[in-house]
């Protein structure tokens, strides 16, 4: 990686400012942290600094308050999970800036670690306000960005404080970009992409970039309704975008031109209606009625994507096959993440509800990476520079 890490400074006696990602799943009625993946992710660079000496300030954001200090999405519950993490007390200030803040800070001891407040309480933060960013950044003799999630956001923790201290990579930020760069590289092949998800638009810019490293593109998930209904297949009542289905017929002409082999569903699950209550139906993609919703893919889908994929040195897999969050609609979804954690090859899962899927079912461990940044991966892999990573200084 071309950019300095922690490693690369000497943070002995410092006060070390570290972006984290701690954006993580709260129980709606106990507040409760439901999966900690992205609080436990960063564990090495807060353990690195710690055993280095440094005074460790921790500055996230918490869901979406607005601008507002929402009760509900205080830092506490996150700091207390990771002190049971680390095995030591971290603990919390009442803002992420000011007088009072700065009084904390400057009483920290060496190894000592304190959790700063929601970011995005204040307005400031999401607009990249300069006075803001200089406020962050006077707790500061060091920045360290691990914050993978938030790349893509030029917001003033991840942009702005950088102008005003050293900033470099932590050891989370470090792995994603080495592990999704790779796919853009040097990935071996055969290499294979297996796409899902809602949207067409969402995949395009990313299936243009990587489309030469390819050697086969999976469809499934909301957006293979619209591939083939661009193809002249009937879809029924299944949400396609009208303004992509041109952008999918000039994709999938792309895709073969470079010599990949589309492979979209030969049959799909069926309902009359996107419910917990309705159960599915397989049948083939040439007898959808007029009257179904495609809701996941079928059995002979299941198994002609396996055999594809189980010929692949590398898969990259972005996006749920179905309406994962409804368990009947989830089999798909299941059977490809089971697949890819019994393949011999890389496999690179992309953040987001597809990572979501990966942890619920322990699978996580089993693939060669899954990224804890949804957006911020799509968007490395469309080939365009992130603008928390693009202020880091260079290693040379």
């Amino acid at each position: 990686m071309s950019k300095k890490t922690v490693r690369d400074v000497d943070v002995a006696g410092k006060r070390v400012l570290v972006r984290v990602d701690f954006n993580v799943p709260l129980d709606p009625t106990t507040n409760v942290i439901t999966d900690d993946t992205r609080i436990r992710e960063t564990i090495p660079t807060i353990q690195y600094l710690i055993n280095h000496r440094a005074k460790v300030i921790l500055c996230s954001h918490l869901g979406r308050p607005d601008g507002k200090v929402v009760e509900r999405l205080r830092m506490a519950p996150v700091a207390e999970r990771l002190s049971r993490l680390l095995g030591r007390t971290v603990a919390t200030a009442p803002d992420c800036v000011g007088p009072e803040v700065e009084k904390i800070v400057a009483a920290l001891k060496e190894g000592q670690v304190l959790l700063l407040e929601n970011l995005r309480f204040h307005p400031e933060e999401e607009k990249n306000d300069p006075t803001f960013a200089r406020a962050l950044a006077r707790l500061g003799d060091i920045y360290v960005d691990d914050a993978f999630g938030t790349a893509h956001r030029a917001h003033a923790s991840t942009v702005g404080v950088a102008k005003f201290l050293p900033a470099v990579a932590g050891f989370l930020l470090e792995k994603e970009l080495e592990s999704l760069g790779c796919l853009l590289t040097n990935p071996q092949r055969p290499f294979a992409a297996l796409l899902g998800g809602a949207k067409v638009s969402d995949k395009v810019a990313l299936i243009q970039n990587i489309v030469k490293k390819l050697d086969m593109l999976l469809i499934g998930g909301g957006m293979a309704a619209t591939f083939l209904r661009a193809s002249g297949q009937d879809v029924g009542r299944s949400l396609i975008e009208k303004d992509s289905l041109r952008v999918a017929g000039d994709l999938l002409k792309h895709v073969r031109n470079n010599g990949v082999t589309p492979v979209l569903p030969v049959d799909v699950i069926v309902a009359t209606e996107i419910s917990p209550d309705v159960g599915g139906k397989a049948i083939p993609v040439s007898d959808i009625q007029p009257e179904q919703y495609i809701v996941d893919i079928g059995p002979g889908t299941i198994q002609l994507f396996s055999e594809k994929l189980k010929t692949c040195r590398t898969v990259m897999w972005n996006g749920p096959m179905g309406v994962y969050e409804i368990p009947q609609f989830a089999t798909g979804t299941k059977a490809m993440a089971n697949l890819l954690a019994s393949l011999e090859a890389t496999t690179v899962v992309g953040g987001g509800s597809t990572a979501e899927v990966v942890e619920e079912m322990g699978l996580a461990k089993k693939m060669s990476h899954v990224s804890t940044g949804g957006g911020a991966s799509l968007m490395f892999l469309e080939g365009k520079t992130l603008p928390g990573v693009a202020v880091l200084q260079e290693k040379h």
